[in-house]
């Protein structure tokens, strides 16, 4: 069967395709041949850079242009060609190598230096920079997403800073806020956790088969291997690792991984909030004529954004999880466990953007509904029980808890009950009136300034 939409087995190149086709120059087997040409092609610059390395002779302008253009316009017929190699070396990296070669086997001056390609490198050394390559530019990709996202949850944080809204504390009845102030606790914990994801480590190691530079120093013993694998680490914008075996040990990914977990779980936590919220009435959502609710009851309108961000959050933890737990565990010096494992972290970074796209969605869709936070409110004066027993401390009343579970627990009270209640406490006149001057819709603290702040 041909492969198109309809037939690709996952649904990241499936039925979500539109939302993840940013992620396929990224994290294909394309863009893995792609970085790990760029890796062998800075390595060999490096050398040929190094006055230590008198064997090696330096570049001409030419020379460096035609090697640095084999990167800038690397496309899918070279990788195609990398792939025929393979299908001979049966080695992945070794291809890379090798088609490099060929690119420069018409070219004098490069042609002397075509061994110095991969020169003391293992597969490891490639491969480790290649998927750091990958993850940084996969990281920037998902960090321009989640800062959209955040800016709008303030958008709507100030938007809504001064709509009381009855909260609920167990799913029951509790002290109202605002519905700005709820979302700008939303997108203060997502910028707290995107922070933290945009200064994570991306690490590299260039050290050879088991992390000492054994074979740089018997080739070039004098020569620093430490100072030049940093450069050329640094070089590709990434951070070096100075401590590893054949591997790099992978617990930047970890902590990436566990990083996105945080953000992802905090987005199911608000995908859940607004679902809970539509639900009651707190918000409707856009009717788009088109669309069908539901295929046997025509009046539906479902919240199916927010239901397909949960979801699809939720498959990407899954995947980072094991990422995480997984990858940073290495037999000895080497195994190859992780190699196919790695393989799939572009899956993962695709359920995030399907998610995402899938919660913008769904943001502009809601449309508050204040007639029905202000009813909300206005049933339930029984919140109030919390500022009057405060003051009744002030004030040095007696038993001020236990009056007010009395007058409300379990009972309907309305405005006169409360009114009444307050008329008959022994405090100040002035606190008296500014109480009975309270109402569910004005008992929302500094609600409207925290969400102006944001």
């Amino acid at each position: 069967m041909e492969l198109n939409t309809l037939s690709a087995v996952s649904p990241i190149d499936g039925r979500y395709h539109k939302a993840t086709l940013k992620l396929r120059e990224i994290f294909s087997e394309y863009g893995l041949i792609r970085c790990r040409a760029i890796v062998e092609v800075t390595w060999l610059i490096r050398l040929a850079d190094c006055n230590d390395l008198d064997d090696i002779p330096s570049l001409s302008d030419a020379g460096r242009s035609k090697l640095t253009g084999l990167i800038d316009n690397f496309d899918m017929s070279a990788a195609m060609r990398v792939k025929e190699i393979e299908s001979t070396t049966n080695h992945d990296v070794k291809a890379v190598e090798y088609w490099l070669k060929e690119c420069v086997s018409d070219d004098a001056e490069l042609k002397a230096l075509a061994e110095f390609f991969h020169f003391a490198c293992t597969s490891e050394d490639i491969n480790n920079l290649a998927y750091a390559l990958m993850l940084k530019e996969g990281r920037d990709l998902l960090l321009n997403i989640e800062i959209h996202i955040a800016d709008q949850l303030r958008q709507f944080a100030q938007q809504f800073a001064a709509v009381p809204m009855l909260c609920r504390t167990h799913g029951q009845p509790a002290t109202p806020s605002t519905m700005g102030k709820e979302f700008a606790n939303v997108c203060h914990r997502l910028e707290r956790q995107i922070t933290q994801l945009n200064e994570i480590e991306i690490l590299g190691k260039l050290n050879g088969a088991t992390g000492n530079f054994n074979a740089h120093l018997s080739a070039y013993p004098n020569a620093n291997w430490e100072q030049l694998s940093q450069q050329t680490i640094e070089s590709l914008g990434l951070h070096y690792n100075p401590y590893t075996t054949q591997i790099e040990p992978h617990d930047y990914i970890a902590e990436l991984c566990h990083s996105l977990q945080r953000i992802n779980t905090i987005s199911i936590d608000f995908c859940r909030d607004i679902w809970s919220y539509i639900s009651i009435g707190y918000f409707k959502q856009k009717v788009i004529a088109s669309e069908v609710g539901s295929s046997t009851m025509p009046h539906k309108v479902n919240p199916i954004d927010f239901e397909n961000a949960e979801g699809n959050f939720g498959m990407a933890n899954a995947m980072l999880a094991h990422f995480a737990e997984k990858l940073p565990i290495s037999r000895w010096q080497r195994d190859l466990s992780d190699s196919t494992v790695l393989r799939n972290l572009g899956s993962a970074f695709g359920y995030c953007l399907i998610a995402c796209a899938a919660l913008i969605r769904g943001l502009h869709k809601i449309q508050i509904d204040e007639v029905q936070l202000a009813k909300d409110l206005d049933d339930n004066w029984e919140v109030l029980a919390e500022p009057i027993q405060t003051v009744m401390r002030r004030y040095n009343i007696e038993k001020p808890y236990e009056k007010l579970k009395e007058l409300t627990r379990g009972k309907k009270i309305n405005q006169q009950i409360i009114n009444e209640f307050i008329a008959g406490l022994d405090i100040p006149d002035d606190a008296k009136q500014s109480l009975q001057a309270l109402t569910p819709s004005t008992y929302i603290g500094n609600a409207i300034e925290k969400a102006n702040k944001i």
